[in-house]
This record gives structure tokens, sequence and C-alpha cells, in this order.
């Protein structure tokens, strides 16, 4: 009979198993098994894959699991005894088994998780019918009795599973030839340890004949397979100390790699292992017999909406619409029939529950106030717009329902939710409590290897320093949204890559190595949007675990598997800019006594479209980038749609439409329509083709297609499929001449604009909803400008870039910043009256904005001033709570100026160590409640409230704003960059932020500011070094293109913080301007300017460079004489920078340049 596999670990036994299941299947068909098991480490995350890519194959699967069993209640978790479990072999025999499967893992996972997800026997028992149970491996109870020489419990124990499992219990041995490789152990301790494992698996395999004799019990034959291939045992390893945290050079640690016999070995080899004993082999194929799962894919299991009694979904769902259609719209015969077909075809697809629920959804987070938004094609519902699911009216622009739902397609509406990601969970929470914990769970997703990952992962396990794999990992390019960059598509796009790879030793080894572990699952974590509600218990859908570190319940299958299974996935994804919103409308509220409907605003207000077209969206949704900005200046919309076109079109590909749409907007260009026909669905965008729908309509339209039809040439043009394009090419220009009298070079034209579509194409529907959302925001920063902004620096309160550039934006807008104040704050940024101020009010830095101070001081320091506010530092420090806000917290305030109203920050930093002992004191002498020390106490308190600040002078500017820069990550005082951009106005012609596309492009213009990030590259054509970098200054930001002429002459100039003057031409590429540097021109501290001429090397001499340095600089020049000017710049020599020609000339190249470099480096000269 055929060998079957059925101890198998696959990359779901996570950083331990190697085999990807894809590769795992092929190697099954290679040697013909006509069954093979899954068996993962107390996990089923790949049992669905599993079975679909076997029965692809044709090959039986055996759904089962490596379980963990533990040695007493697996609720009972001893810290003394981490390892308390031994390994178990499960396999499902049917259906039930397969269900009982899940119900263990899950129960090992929530319920007694220890190190490992553990269950009882007890509870093995209550779960047992359907499964086939075999001893497992030498971490097996069996095989731990045996090496004990505990032969009693051995005995128990084959009693034990035998009573429960009968005749579905086998006693398994392995066989992994420690004999071959104990000769070519190096180090004694792994030869020991070789030794020490030959030994234990033949007391193992000795034992477990003598007991199959005494107990009739058949013995089957494995190989713990934990990768595909002999010689993938390297990478397995790796994998392994990338999970144990150790070097694959380390002997004490977890090692398979000395033994390379965890593969998956062929029949032939198993069949020649186990001679002795045929029937092992033998009995493999009567388990996989035994086993026979078949699982539903492909059938929905929907989740019950609450209906009134006797009344059917279908019933409720047109009774709903009935009741509410007058209120959301006005009805004519046109929308009544678009409304009834709609109806009919979601109630005859048995969706009308669905619907239901998402109405439910919707009127949840009205109800509290919280705004959402819906992506993808959902807004071309009518029903979704009278239920309040969706806020976009699809009559008005032009939405269709068909893209969304339509008869002929096979899977389920799909309504993915926007919510301000601060009440995320909250939702979350509702849907658990309205169906039940056992029936909803967020699903889970995988962290992959990807390539720079799995360069740096792999570089760190052969021992490499962290530089040397980070500096590699660098030289792989950025991927692609849906197209994510591989380590052989790095080596053909990357030169600088390539010829390492070629050149470097060592880089080579560590390449090779990762491209073996690549795309391997690393970690499971929770996906950012979806959730399922099941019908029924989830475990009889889905295996179930908690989210790693915390307490959020997820499933084990992946997004795609659960809706293999027919789970029913509601996206919820949190948006902060949602958050943001919602912060306006309550600040607003508070304020001015009245909630603004964002639904019931204008929708064409002066002071919102006057704004986009000054370019003022920063924090505007989906508008705020520079290249987008750009447009929208050039644009000067005035409409909702003018929006929505924008969004569309900004992105790769229909990007290049964006010129003729605002050329015939504004009347520049006639509009024109390919065919009369397209009138109808482009009337809006001027006859431009802006969205994917708009290809779908000319194929409805005018090539005959159907739904069904149009659905399969949408999907061929988004996934960018060659052979259903070609089909498709065929089937257009075919139809365009049969059903629109099209000529064929007619035809091909107009497929030819199609063609920057592909991939590309946004759905009108998803454009439609991020267009209002970006109109509203805008609308909310237009005519609530500081209420917009205050709420804008609450939601970015934790990233200390976008809080400078929120403040930058608050300056440009004349909108003051106050610092945090301990008597002003509160835990987030407020609004306060301040008469010089916008609309005379000033934004107040909050307390949780500085760094170490927690929402637990920040609580007690605002609640303890309700009732008076802090007159000094003593009253401050004696009313506050000292466990609250400790020595730490009390320092950072200071720091960063929120007590300068009590003294000077040096003087409140001197006495506040002594005030914070007298208040420990007295809080020590409160709980002691010592009355013979009362009168010592009083005096105390009254010493402490009299105490005089020492008499220092302030610190000085350069360590407040060093302080404030550390504790907020922005400075509050001054901005000493801002201070030193002030040298360069008189030498540019341009500030950033007034570098415009339209008058600009193509032209020499000249910016400064300093180095934000350089990133260095080599070209592909010459393997010559070039630079990216983005250059800021007090308006904006904007790139700058280095190429390699230019950076060879400036390279010492291109580093962080340095200020520069930029001369170039404008570029427009990927999206967004940059600049292509020409000439450079370094401004030194002092303010004085360095033009560096095209010719001219120049090399930067810090200051407190030795004189012992300096010495062997100028030996090594000597020694390098060439034909290259060079100027040093001492940056030690006095006010001004003292410039120094070299009298001879230098061969100054890569390698003179890097001994520089070491000899500055090393204070000892």
């Amino acid at each position: 009979m055929a060998f079957v596999p059925l101890h198998v670990h696959t990359e779901y036994s996570l950083l331990d198993g190697l085999s990807q299941i894809k590769p795992l299947i092929k190697k099954a068909q290679e040697f013909d098994f006509n069954s093979m098991a899954i068996t993962d480490h107390g996990v089923m995350y790949g049992a669905i894959e599993f079975y679909k890519s076997c029965k692809e194959a044709n090959i039986k699967p055996i759904i089962g699991m490596e379980a963990y069993i533990s040695k007493e209640k697996h609720t009972i978790k001893d810290p003394s005894k981490k390892t308390n479990a031994n390994h178990l072999l499960l396999l499902a025999k049917n259906y039930q088994g397969y269900q009982n499967l899940m119900k263990l893992t899950s129960i090992g996972q929530l319920e007694g998780f220890y190190y490992k997800p553990r269950f009882d026997k007890e509870t093995l028992k209550k779960y047992s019918q359907g499964l086939i149970v075999t001893s497992a491996c030498p971490a097996g109870e069996l095989a731990e009795s045996l090496i004990n020489d505990d032969w009693k419990k051995a005995r128990n124990t084959v009693q034990w599973f035998l009573d429960i499992f009968h005749d579905d219990y086998y006693l398994e041995i392995q066989k992994h030839e420690y004999e071959l490789y104990i000769p070519q152990a190096q180090d004694s301790k792994i030869k020991q340890d070789l030794e020490k494992m030959k030994q234990n698996e033949k007391i193992i395999n000795d034992g477990i004949f003598k007991l199959s004799r005494e107990f009739g019990v058949p013995i089957v034959a494995t190989n713990d397979s934990h990768y595909i291939n002999q010689d993938d045992a390297p990478a397995q390893d790796a994998l392994v100390c990338v999970a144990t945290g150790t070097t694959v050079d380390q002997v004490d640690r977890l090692r398979f790699i000395d033994s390379p016999s965890f593969y998956v070995r062929s029949q032939q080899e198993m069949e020649t292992l186990f001679a002795d004993i045929p029937e092992a082999i033998t009995n493999t194929q009567i388990i996989a017999d035994k086993c026979d799962v078949e699982i539903t894919l492909g059938k929905w299991f929907f989740p019950k909406p609450q209906l009134p009694s006797g009344v059917s979904e279908e019933q409720e769902l047109r009774s709903e619409i009935a009741r509410l259609t007058s209120q959301r719209i006005e009805v004519n015969s046109n929308i009544e029939k678009r409304i009834n077909y709609e109806l009919d075809t979601i109630c005859t697809k048995g969706y009308a529950g669905y619907f239901l629920i998402m109405a439910e959804f919707a009127n949840w987070t009205k109800s509290r106030g919280i705004i959402t938004n819906t992506r993808g094609s959902a807004a071309g519902s009518i029903v979704s717009y009278i239920l309040g699911v969706t806020s976009v009216d699809p009559i008005k622009y032009y939405l269709p329902f068909e893209r969304f739902l339509n008869p002929f397609r096979p899977s389920p509406p799909d309504i993915d939710l926007d919510i301000a990601d601060n009440r995320r969970q909250e939702m979350i929470e509702f849907i658990t409590q309205r169906f039940g914990k056992d029936k909803v769970a967020q699903i889970c997703t995988f962290g992959r290897m990807m390539a720079r990952a799995s360069i740096k992962d792999i570089a760190r396990v052969l021992g490499y320093e962290y530089s040397f794999g980070d500096q590699l990992a660098k030289q792989i390019p950025e991927g692609s949204q849906g197209f994510p960059m591989s380590i052989n598509r790095a080596l053909e796009e990357s030169n600088e890559l390539k010829v390492r790879y070629d050149t470097d030793k060592e880089a080579k080894k560590v390449i090779d190595l990762a491209k073996k572990v690549e795309r391997n699952a690393r970690h499971i974590s929770v996906h950012a949007a979806a959730v399922v509600v099941a019908p029924d218990e989830l475990t009889k859908f889905t295996p179930l675990q908690k989210e790693t570190k915390g307490e959020k319940v997820i499933t084990q299958y992946e997004m795609h598997a659960a809706e293999d299974v027919g789970l029913i996935k509601f996206d919820i994804l949190g948006i902060t800019q949602l958050s943001i919103m919602n912060s306006a409308l309550d600040i607003i509220e508070a304020m001015h006594g009245n909630r603004i409907d964002l639904e019931k605003i204008p929708l064409d207000d002066k002071p919102t479209f006057e704004l986009l077209s000054r370019g003022e969206t920063h924090g505007v949704f989906q508008l705020g980038s520079s290249g987008m900005t750009k447009w929208l200046v050039d644009l000067k919309a005035t409409r909702v749609e003018d929006l929505m076109a924008m969004i569309a079109l900004f992105r790769p590909g229909p990007m290049a439409n964006i010129p003729e749409y605002i050329a015939r907007k504004k009347g520049e260009k006639p509009i024109q329509y390919a065919h009369p026909k397209m009138a109808k669905f482009l009337e809006s965008s001027f006859g431009i083709l802006v969205y994917q729908d708009d290809l779908l309509f000319t194929a409805l339209e005018l090539a005959g297609y159907n739904w069904e039809e149009v659905d399969k040439f949408r999907k061929a043009v988004g996934k960018k499929i060659p052979e259903e394009m070609a089909k498709q090419h065929i089937k257009f220009v075919e139809g365009c001449q049969k059903h629109s009298d099209m000529s064929k070079s007619e035809s091909e034209n107009l497929w030819k604009l199609f063609e920057p579509f592909q991939g590309y194409g946004f759905n009108k529907a998803h454009a439609a909803s991020y267009g209002m959302v970006s109109y509203r925001s805008a609308y909310l920063k237009a005519n609530y400008p500081v209420e917009f902004m205050t709420a804008l620096l609450t939601a970015d309160t934790n990233d200390a870039d976008k809080v400078t550039a929120g403040i930058e934006e608050c300056r440009r807008m004349k909108i003051i910043v106050l610092p945090p104040d301990i008597n002003s704050s509160q835990s987030s940024f407020t609004i306060e009256p301040n008469d010089k101020s916008l609309h005379n009010q000033a934004i107040r830095f909050g307390l949780t904005a500085i760094k170490n101070v927690g929402s637990a001081a920040v609580e007690a320091i605002v609640s303890e001033r309700q009732t008076n506010a802090y007159q000094s530092i003593a009253d401050f420090i004696s009313r506050i709570d000292n466990r609250k806000v400790n020595k730490k917290v009390m320092e950072s305030l200071i720091k960063v100026g929120a007590l300068d109203a009590f003294g000077n920050r040096a003087a409140l930093l001197q006495a506040a160590d002594e005030l914070k002992a007298m208040a420990d004191k007295q809080a020590k002498l409160a709980v002691k409640n010592q009355s013979s020390l009362f009168q010592d106490s009083e005096n105390d308190f009254s010493n402490m409230l009299h105490f005089p600040l020492p008499q220092v002078n302030d610190l000085p500017l350069e360590i407040k704003l060093s302080m404030e820069k550390e504790l907020l990550g922005f400075y509050v005082t001054e901005n000493p960059i801002a201070k030193k951009l002030s040298v360069i106005k008189a030498a540019i012609t341009h500030r950033i932020d007034e570098i415009d596309i339209g008058k600009n492009y193509n032209q020499i213009v000249k910016v400064g500011g300093y180095i934000k990030q350089i990133r260095q590259v080599t070209t592909k054509k010459n393997s010559k070094q070039m630079a990216f970098a983005t250059l800021a200054d007090e308006t904006g930001e904007i790139d700058i293109v280095v190429f390699p002429k230019i950076f060879e002459q400036t390279k010492d100039c291109w580093q962080e913080e340095q200020i520069l003057v930029v001369e170039g031409k404008v570029d427009f590429k990927e999206d967004k301007l940059n600049i292509l540097a020409d000439k450079i021109t370094l401004v030194t501290p002092s303010g004085q300017s360095i033009s560096l001429e095209p010719d001219v090397h120049t090399l930067l001499i810090p200051r407190k460079t030795s004189q012992q340095q300096l010495v062997k600089i100028n030996t090594l020049l000597k020694e390098n004489t060439g034909d290259h000017k060079l100027t040093l710049m001492f940056e030690n020599g006095g006010s001004k920078p003292k410039l120094m020609i070299l009298p001879f000339g230098v061969n100054f190249n890569a390698d003179v340049r890097n001994q520089i470099i070491h000899i500055l480096k090393n204070p000892y000269g």
C-alpha cells in the first residue's frame, strides 16, 4: 500500500515550519501521494488553504493538528511549569471530527493558553468524536513516559486513549537517523545532544513495539516534516533563530539543523527506512482511507436581523423602504422603478436581512453622533441611501446599482463602513452585545516576511551587524500597492543590489537564504477592518483565538478562508479624518450651541471652494498632498463633482486626463464625446473618462454588453489579466461595430482610451463617497477654522511631525497656538479667547502632548485645579497626588514651560526636588497619622508654601529648545530652524509653497531650506551614486533629485538639518513636484552662503577637529594628487567658516573620501 504523510508542518507552524502550501502540494504530486495531512502546532490557520489546494491537485486532504495536551486542568497556569504539556497528533475522520478540532484548538487558545495553546484530557474526551489520535513525536506523553522508564504511566496512557478512541488510536514511530549525523558534528555539545536523541528514539520505538504487542494497538510511521526538501534545512533553522532571538552559530538552542531529516520523504525512502516494520507504512494508508472530510465552501451563512413577530426579512425591508423613502428622496416614476428593481434583486438573492443589519448599524452610529462613510460600490444603491447606510444620492450622481449588486453576481453584497477611529471599538462592542459574544470575532491576518524584512532577519540570525542587514535591505526598491516587491524582482530592478549580489559573497549568502524564507508567515495579527458575524457559534465555522498580547477574539482563518466557509464579513475601518470631523463637530456644538448635520450642509458653499482654490488643503480628507493641492489650485473647483473627479483621476494612468479635465471645465477646450451615446454618462465630467464605471457604461451602451459580461470586463481591466484583456478587446471592438454603427478604427481608438485605467480605474461610487467626505472636511475648515485645527492637532497629538505641520498651518492661518500651561491646558488641545488670533480664538496645547505625562497625571492635575488655580510651584506640588505626578512628570512639565508662570525653568527645576521631598514627607505623615508629629507637619507645610525659589539665571535658549524638542517633538519658544532659514530669504526666488505646477513647471527656481531626509542610491546605468532629498522650509517641503555629477561634487553637504539653497528645474513625477538640482549653495550656521561650483569639490571640516586629524587629512590628500579642485571649509574657523582652496589638485575619489570620514570619526586622529 501507499505511504501517506501524516505528520506535516507548514509555514503556519509560525517560524517553525518552512513549507508553504502550494509548493508542498506540488511536492506531494511529484511523489504521487494520494493523500496528505496538515498538522500544525496547536492551530488550524492553513486548513482551508490546504483543503482547497489538495482538492485542486486531486489529493485527499487530511485536516489535523499537533495539539498540546496539558498534564493538569488547562485553566491552571503555574509559572513553575511553563512546559506543562505534551504533544498529541489529531486527525479529523469526518466533518464532526473537523468541527471538534476547531473546538479544541479554540479552547486551547481562549482558555488554556499559557506559552502554548493547551487543553486537558477531559476536554479532549468531550470532543473526541470523529478524531483519530496518534501518540505523537518524542514530546508526546507516551514517549516521555518511555524515556523516563515509567512503564506504569506508559501503560495507563495507552489504556486511556484506547478507552476513548478505540481503534482510532495509533502508536507513532519516527526514524530521524541521528546516527548518520553524529560523526559530522564538530561541537561536543551538539554531538552529545545527537547521541541523546538517538538513544531516546531507540527507547521510544522499542517501547512502542512492546506496547503494540501488549495492547494490540497498530503502529504508524511518520516523518516529522518541517520543510519540503532536505536542502531547505538551513532556511528552516534560520526561521527557528528568528523565533527564538538567537543566531545560527549558537549551540545551546533549539536545533533541527544538526540532523536535517525533517523534510517530506518519498514513499521509497520511508519504505527503506521502515523495512523492519512494513505495516507501519501500510497503516498510513489505512488511516488516510478512514479520513473523509467534506467542507462546504461557497455557501453563505447570514446572521439574523431583529424582526417583529411573524414578519419575514423581505417584508420588513420593503416596509422600512416604504416608511423612509419620502424622508430621504423626492420620488418620481423613474426613482420608484429603480427602488423596486433594487428591492427585487436584493430579496430574490436572499440579502434582505443583510441590508436590515446594515441599517441597524447606521442607526446606532447616528444615535451616538458618530460619523461614518461607505467605501466601494455600496453608494450605488438607492436602497442603502434610503436606509441611511450611505450618504450620497446615487440618482443625482449617476451611480449604478449593478456595479454593487446585480442578478449575475455570485458573491453577497459587501458594504464597507468607515467610522471615526476613536469610536470603532465601541461599535464592535455593540455588535458583540447585539449578536452574542460567541458569534462575533475580528478576522486575523498574517504578517509575512517581505523582501526587506527577510533580508534584515536573515542577516541578524547569521550574526552580521545590524547595519549590514539594514544597508542591504535599503537597496531593495519599494513595491507598490497590490504589487509588493520581491527579492528576485529587486535583483532585476536595482542595479545597486545586483552588483552587490554578484561581487559580495556575504551579501549573496544573506540574499540566497532570505529568498527561501521570503513571504513566509511570521506572525498573526488583527485585520484592520474585518469583523465576522455568524448565525450560530463561530467555532462551527472557524477556529478562534485571542490576538497576540491582547484580549480581542479573532478567527484563525484569514479573510479569504473565512469567506470560503461562508462567514459574512463586515468591514469596519477606523479613519482618523472622521474622528477629526467628529471632534470638530463636538467643539462647534460646545462653543456655539448647535450641532451641525453634515448631510444637510449646502453643497455650493463659497468659502469652501475658495479655500480649496487657494490650495489651503492641509488636514482636508484626501486633498492634502502637494500634488493634489497644485491641481486644485489650477482647477478652481465649483462642484462636489469636481472633487469626486479629482480623487478618481489623481492616480497613475488616469492622471494624464487631469489637464484636459481642467481645460474643458474652464472652457479653454471644447467638450467632446467619442460617441453621442457617451453624453448620457460623461456629461458631468465634460466628456472625459474619469471612473472605471465610465468604461463599464461604454461597454454597456456602445458594445452591447450586459451586466454579467461587463463584470468580467471589469475584472479583466482591474486586474490586468492579459489573456482576458485580449478576449475583451476583440469582443468590445466587434460589439461597438455591431451595436453603435462604429468603424473598426473608431472602435479601436475608443479601446485605446481604456489603457490608462488598466489596474488603476477608480470606482465612481467610492470616489463619490470620498469626495463628499472631502467636501465636508473642507467645509469645516473653511467655516470653523479654529475648531477644525484644534480637532486636527488633538488627533495628531502622538505624531510630532504632524503636530509640527499643524502648528505651521495655524501660523499661516493667523491662529495663535499657545504653549502648555498648568492652569490653562486640558488633556487635549483646546480653544481659549485671544483677541490677537483668528476669530479671537487661540489654541492651547494639551498636557497629553508632553512626553512622560500620562493620562492619570493629567486627570489628577485638571481635577485638582477645578476649585482653585495653582498659585505657585509649591502650591502645585503640595496639592497634587505625588503617586501620579512623580518626579519625571514634574520635570517634563517644567522643561516644556508649563510652569513658566511660576518662575524661570532653571529655578523651578532646582526647587522641584526639595519641594517634592517635603511633599513626600507630608504624605507619609498623613498615612501614619502620627499625632505627636502633627505640629512639625504643620510647620513643614507652612515652610513648603512659602518656599522661596532659588535666584538663578534661566536656562540658555538652546537648552530650553532642546528640551522642548525632546519632550514635545517640536519647538514652542521659537523654531531655531526657522530662525536659521531667515538668512536665506534674499537668496531664493520662491518659498516651497509658492511653487506652482501651472506657473513653474519646467522652469528654473531657487528654493532654500533644511534637509529633512536624504536617501542615496546607485544608478543602474553606470553604478554611480546619486541622492533623493527632502528639503523643508516654514511653508512646506519638496523632493530634490541630485544626479550623480552634482552629488559627487557636493556629497558632504547632504546631511540632515543642513541648510541649502537649491537651484534647479521644477519637475512633476509620481504625482508630486520635485526639483532637479543643478546648483547648490551651502549656508553655514552663521549665515554665510558658499556657492559650490560645478567643477570644485568641497570638504566640510567640523568644529573641534583636532590638530592630529588635520595633519592626517593633509598627508592623505598629498598622497592622492590628481585633477580635482578641492575647497576645505573649516567650521571651527571663528564666526565665519574659513575657506581654503588647496594649491594642488587631488584625486578625490570615494576611497579618499571614506578615509577622511574615518579620520574625522576618530577623535584621536
